[in-house]
């Protein structure tokens, strides 16, 4: 079923001056913009997201604040649609990083089972800068996923990257992943539009299959984003939407999320 969000990324800014925390997004997103589903970034799955709190945030989750946080989306009436998670990359080029990303990715697979998030982004890594995987990195990706995947379809959830940087911006890449992993439970959050490469102009219908999770952000024009969207649904996919929008004016997140919704109540009205 077609829903809404904003990402909570969208309110960087405010997080990181402490004019929001992850009660008040919430609270924002119910109350100010009238819908009924998060998409958390894990920076603010701690109760000070400021500081140094990698450390804290990835290897030892704080219950007593996630019982608080499940409190909230029910006193709300919320669901989450998905955990973005940063600083669990699959691949980096030190071992020592990629075993605690490792450690990371598993810790936040169990966060989204107890907050009952079905779907959790943890993005591939690479070598910064480039729109290729060297076959060692291609197999260690793979190999890991297939991994999550296994841990993922046990706890209920869908897990796997998003087109976000360097070679997963390249649709060949990430349909060269998609068929190599194969499995039931990894699929792909969807930034719409965000690709490089001969094939980028085809990057958001090759992805259409797997889509899990979506991104609807200024790679975007505003007056394109109807289109992106219906060009998407028309392809099958009919889950979150959600609008990935940094911004200190709440009337500009207003204007997206209105466009959006507006979009879905035309394919109800047409259906």
């Amino acid at each position: 079923m077609n829903t809404l969000s904003i990402m909570s990324f969208s309110f960087y800014q405010q997080v990181m001056a402490g004019t929001i925390d992850l009660f008040g997004y919430l609270e924002t997103v119910r109350h100010r913009y009238g819908l009924c589903t998060a998409d958390i970034w894990n920076r603010m799955l701690v109760p000070d997201p400021r500081g140094d709190i990698w450390a804290r945030i990835l290897t030892e989750p704080d219950e007593a604040y996630l019982a608080k946080v499940r409190q909230a989306l029910a006193e709300r009436g919320m669901t989450i649609a998905n955990i973005a998670v940063d600083g669990a990359n699959l691949w980096d080029d030190d071992p020592a990083v990629r075993a605690a990303n490792r450690e990371a990715a598993l810790l936040h697979l169990k966060v989204a089972a107890m907050l009952g998030a079905p779907t959790v982004r943890i993005d591939t890594g690479g070598t910064r800068g480039s729109l290729e995987w060297t076959a060692e990195q291609f197999d260690w990706i793979v190999g890991l996923y297939r991994e999550y995947g296994a841990i993922a379809a046990d706890l209920g959830l869908r897990v796997g990257p998003e087109n976000h940087t360097d070679a997963a911006t390249v649709p060949a890449n990430m349909v060269r992943l998609c068929q190599a992993v194969d499995h039931p439970a990894f699929g792909v959050l969807l930034h719409l539009r965000r690709w490089k490469g001969e094939q980028a102009d085809q990057g958001d219908a090759l992805m259409a299959p797997y889509a899990m999770h979506t991104h609807v952000t200024k790679a975007i024009r505003l007056g394109e984003v109807a289109t992106a969207m219906t060009d998407l649904h028309s392809l099958g996919y009919n889950g979150c939407w959600s609008v990935e929008l940094p911004t200190q004016r709440p009337t500009e997140l207003g204007v997206w999320v209105a466009l959006m919704r507006d979009t879905l109540a035309c394919w109800q009205a047409e259906a």
